[in-house]
């Protein structure tokens, strides 16, 4: 595998899909709020747009010939922290689910970290694979469908709730299996290369 170096531009601060992405960071927080208040279909309405708005930056990033190093940061940073508010939010609402929900904030710790790990190291952290996109869909259906039915019908099962937070860890998990398998294939590549580069020196 190559070397995908790290490169910032001014001009990707203003990409399409980079943009995008700020509206999921932006969507955070009216989330929050009306989760909190009680509001659950306001709640429910960011949500959904946040996670449709997940599923087409990537689109428009390859349509519109913007796929840039930064924005391969800010995707995964913006679905951290949203799953990070959703998170707290849903053990507020749901204690009971916390084991399940601590598992899904692990799994993105872990990536984020090794995501920083790549970038210290002058690497490009990989775009969003499709079990990546599967681990997020998931995530976004189970919250939208909790939420919903709450706020909708005043609807609550605690049985529905954990296999639909169980079913998404199970495919995040998934994920971070298969970005764990690119991360150390990176990190193998990378000191590969640095020991080459050592030895040539030393010559």
């Amino acid at each position: 595998m190559d070397k995908e170096v790290w490169e910032f531009k001014i001009s990707d601060l203003i990409t399409v899909p980079n943009i995008i992405t700020y509206i999921r960071f932006i969507l955070i927080l009216p989330f929050a709020y009306y989760f909190l208040k009680g509001n659950y279909m306001y709640a429910a309405v960011c949500i959904i747009i946040s996670g449709l708005s997940d599923c087409f930056d990537g689109f428009a990033a390859r349509k519109l010939n913007q796929v840039t190093s930064l924005g391969k940061v800010l995707d995964p940073i913006a679905d951290k922290f949203t799953l990070f508010v959703v998170v707290i939010c849903m053990v507020i609402y749901i204690p009971a689910v916390l084991p399940v929900l601590v598992t899904l904030l692990l799994k993105d710790v872990l990536m984020l970290l090794g995501g920083a790990d790549l970038v210290k190291k002058g690497l490009t952290p990989p775009s969003a694979n499709w079990y990546g996109k599967l681990g997020t869909i998931v995530f976004y259906f189970s919250i939208c469908v909790i939420v919903f039915l709450k706020a909708v019908f005043q609807y609550e099962n605690f049985a529905l709730d954990f296999t639909l937070l169980s079913v998404t860890a199970l495919t995040m998990f998934f994920a971070l299996y298969q970005y764990g398998k690119i991360y150390f294939q990176m990190i193998k590549d990378y000191n590969n290369k640095e020991k080459i580069v050592s030895d040539n020196k030393n010559k």
